[in-house]
């Protein structure tokens, strides 16, 4: 059975200069993705159904033509989101110059412990204060979490309250290279998504999802003979800096953008041949639930 493809995620570009730790990003390069492949992958993800694109990394407010990507969404009736780690002057600038055209702004953050880890400064404060700078109704506090303190939730609710955003949480999602690096077995890292995850539940209203996301991601890191994985249920393609459009940022089957339209028709309606792993399980949400994702809380 295939899982129709709504939505797409576009990398903006292939690099991003935080360069977080624990980027879950599949592919990196040099250059920005070019406005005459861009608009070439619209017109091909709306002959497949698209209705909405997700403008992501590298940086998107970065990209010399930002708002002409998304005003050329827009002209092939697309809406369009953006999901960004602004934090500079010149970063917020470029945003809030494009905000009354997006849907939705996800600003990232990360949590004092997931700074220290993936060596970023992407606080949940700073974060707060390009939300309310760029002024749009439609906004979301996206932080990743790590080595969380009843302290640190406390100041989160208060400054959520405050400002009046949504919040969302993720787990960091680390792969086996960066447990090596930390010096971390598999176990002590599922333990760690465990307490952040009851540390969360005394300040914000888990949805059950979320905790059956992790027992998802504990499933993929200790398989079992009794455990299979499970195909791809994504319902967002991805594109690539380069143009290349997949069912999943880590999957195998890829079709460029100038391929036959039938080529990449097959390829957004085709059941899914990848199987689901644990980096793709970070970004990846199964369509069956009724919930907006397993990262989706409420103050």
């Amino acid at each position: 059975m295939s899982t129709r493809v709504r939505t797409a995620l576009i990398s903006t570009a292939g690099h991003c200069k935080v360069a977080c730790g624990f980027c879950f990003r599949a592919d990196r390069a040099h250059g920005f993705l070019n406005t005459a492949t861009y608009t070439r992958a619209l017109s091909r993800l709306k002959e497949a159904g698209v209705e909405a694109v997700c403008l992501s990394g590298g940086e998107p407010t970065h990209h010399p033509q930002l708002r002409q990507l998304v005003r050329l969404s827009r002209q092939f009736g697309m809406a369009v989101s953006m999901v960004t780690s602004a934090r500079t002057v010149a970063e917020v600038i470029a945003l809030s110059q494009v905000t009354h055209l997006l849907t939705n702004v996800t600003v990232s953050a990360d949590s004092q412990g997931a700074m220290r880890l993936g060596r970023t400064t992407r606080s949940t404060a700073s974060g707060i204060d390009t939300l309310r700078t760029v002024g749009t109704a439609a906004t979301i506090l996206h932080v990743t979490c790590w080595g969380l303190r009843d302290e640190e939730c406390q100041d989160l609710v208060r400054l959520v309250s405050e400002a009046g955003v949504e919040v969302q949480f993720s787990p960091v999602v680390l792969d086996a290279r960066t447990l090596r690096r930390e010096g971390k077995s598999v176990q002590e890292y599922l333990a760690q998504q465990r307490h952040d995850a009851d540390v969360l539940g005394r300040y914000f209203a888990l949805s059950t999802r979320y905790r059956s996301y992790l027992e998802e991601l504990e499933d993929l890191q200790l398989p079992t003979d009794a455990v299979e994985r499970w195909s791809c249920r994504s319902t967002t393609a991805y594109v690539s800096a380069e143009g290349d459009i997949r069912r999943c940022p880590y999957g195998q089957a890829a079709v460029n953008v100038h391929a036959p339209r039938a080529a990449i028709r097959h390829l957004l309606t085709a059941p899914a041949q990848d199987l689901v792993i644990p980096d793709c399980a970070a970004i990846c949400r199964p369509a069956s639930t009724s919930e907006d994702g397993a990262q989706r809380t409420a103050v």
